[in-house]
C-alpha cells in the first residue's frame, strides 16, 4: 500500500458536527488528503471560522450551518453541498447530542427522542439523501462516528449508549443494502477523546488519570487520532472494508481492569 492509497483528491466530503473536536479533525485530515470539504454544524459563524482556517491551506471548502434534527434542514444541506462542490463522495455523520445523564428509569420522553433523533434518525435521513447518488456513480463511502459506549452498560449514559449501538447496526444494514452498488458504510467508535463534548469526562484530573491507567496506551485520545481512521475508511486504502466498526480507544475496551 502506498501513499496514493490514501489520496482523496477530487472527492467531495460532507462532515456533520465539524466545527470542532473530532469532526473538525476529520475535515482537516480530508482536506490534507486532497478532498473538497463541506463544514457543517448548527452555528454558521463557527463553521465559517473553521472553513477559513482550512481554506488558508489551499483546500476547497464550504461552510453550511445545519440542525441535523430538522429533516428539511438536512435536505437543504445535502442540496447546498452538491450545488457548491458537486456530488457527495464521502459522508461522515459526526453530529451528536447527549442532553441527559442518569438512569434510564428517569429519562423523559423528550430527552430520549432528542438523543435518538439527533444521533440515529438524522443519520438515516442523511444516508437516504446521499447514498442513492453514490450508488448511481458506483462508489461512495459513509462513516458514522459511534462510541465505545455502544459496547458497555452505563448507569449515567444509557440513552446515549443505546443510540451509539443503533448507529453501528444502521451501518451494518446499510452496508448490506448498498454494497452491491459499490457504496461502503462503516463506523468508528472512539474512546474518551479530549473534546468539548466530552469535557466532563476528562477535565477532572482524578477521573482522567483513572481512565489513563485503565488504558493500555496510558493516555486519552486526541481528535486527530480519530481522523486517521476516517481517512482510511474514506479513501482507496479501505476499499474492501464495509459494515465494520473500527474501535479507536487506546485499547481500553480490551484491557483487563484487574491487571
Amino acid at each position: 500500500m502506498t501513499a496514493a492509497s490514501f489520496d482523496m483528491s477530487g472527492k467531495v466530503a460532507l462532515i456533520t458536527g465539524s466545527s470542532r473536536g473530532i469532526g473538525r479533525a476529520i475535515a482537516e485530515a480530508f482536506a490534507q488528503a486532497g478532498a473538497k470539504v463541506a463544514i457543517s454544524s448548527r452555528n454558521q459563524d463557527a463553521c465559517d471560522r473553521v472553513a477559513r482556517t482550512i481554506r488558508s491551506g489551499g483546500a476547497e471548502v464550504v461552510a453550511l450551518a445545519c440542525n441535523v434534527a430538522d429533516r428539511d434542514a438536512v435536505d437543504s444541506l445535502v442540496s447546498g453541498v452538491a450545488e457548491r462542490l458537486g456530488p457527495i463522495d464521502v459522508l461522515v455523520g459526526n453530529a451528536a447530542t447527549n442532553p441527559y445523564f442518569g438512569p434510564l428509569l428517569e429519562i423523559e420522553d423528550r430527552a430520549w427522542d432528542k438523543v435518538m433523533g439527533t444521533n440515529v434518525l438524522s443519520n438515516l435521513w442523511l444516508c437516504n439523501r446521499v447514498i442513492p447518488g453514490m450508488a448511481e456513480r458506483g462508489e461512495g463511502a459513509v462513516i458514522l462516528v459511534s462510541s465505545i459506549a455502544a459496547f458497555k452498560g452505563d448507569a449515567a449514559l444509557g440513552a446515549y449508549a443505546v443510540s451509539k449501538a443503533a448507529e453501528i447496526q444502521l451501518v451494518r444494514s446499510l452496508a448490506v443494502e448498498w454494497g452491491p452498488c459499490g457504496v461502503r458504510v462503516n463506523a468508528i467508535a472512539p474512546g474518551l477523546v479530549r473534546t468539548e463534548f466530552a469535557r466532563a469526562l476528562w477535565e477532572d484530573d482524578g477521573r482522567r488519570r483513572t481512565r489513563e491507567q485503565a488504558t493500555p496506551l496510558r493516555r486519552i485520545g486526541e481528535p486527530g487520532d480519530i481522523a486517521g481512521a476516517a481517512v482510511f475508511l474514506a479513501s482507496g486504502a479501505g476499499a474492501y472494508v464495509t459494515g465494520q466498526c473500527i474501535v479507536v480507544d487506546g485499547g481500553v475496551t480490551i484491557a483487563n481492569p484487574g491487571a
